[in-house]
């Protein structure tokens, strides 16, 4: 490889091959996308995916979007029969894996915790499942649902991590549902 000083005197020498040069992110692309009021409005999608503005909780998103889960149904379930829930709640999972992997991508980040429409879909399984319930039932049935999201123990963790794009954003979340109707379950067997 000439030196320097050689490509002085010898202009007309071959240089080595580049590496084309790197596109510069646009400004404010680099790193991940804040949810907002304003990149919600944006799309349809970012509404559904942000639980109709209760992702955009400064704390806490997945609680937030979980008690909107909790108060939807409470408004919705006097109007739904449990087909009509059945089936919006089939529809919700399999709507939300390209939607939120969609607001995901566009939020440049995996998993972004203002994405709620996963907790939404799941606890209404949840509520579904164990109606008729009293409010203290129902209350403990979102403790135990919100624990399971957030500790995300085995194998929760496990499917969280491995999973991407919509359907993991969707799928640990109804392993979470599944585990709490399961405690829930154990705890009617014994009393």
């Amino acid at each position: 490889m000439p030196a320097p000083a050689d490509e002085q005197r010898f202009p007309s020498a071959p240089r080595p091959p580049q590496e084309p040069p790197r596109a510069e992110p646009a400004a404010g692309a680099a790193g991940p996308r804040a949810a907002n009021v304003r990149f919600m409005l944006t799309h349809p999608w970012h509404i559904l995916s942000l639980g109709f503005g209760s992702g955009l909780s400064r704390i806490v998103p997945g609680t937030a979007g979980t008690l909107f889960a909790w108060a939807s149904f409470e408004l919705l379930n006097p109007h739904l029969t449990v087909l009509d829930w059945g089936l919006l709640i089939v529809a919700g999972f399999f709507a939300g894996i390209p939607i939120t992997g969609f607001t995901a991508k566009k939020m440049r980040t995996d998993d972004p915790s203002a994405i709620v429409w996963d907790e939404i879909v799941a606890f209404w399984l949840v509520l579904l499942m164990v109606t008729p319930e009293s409010f203290t039932g129902q209350l403990w049935a979102f403790v135990v649902f919100r624990f399971f999201d957030m500790v995300k123990p085995p194998p929760i963790r496990y499917f969280d991590r491995r999973l991407k794009g919509g359907f993991g954003i969707m799928f640990d979340d109804l392993v979470a549902a599944f585990f709490t109707l399961f405690v829930i379950a154990l705890w009617r067997m014994s009393v």
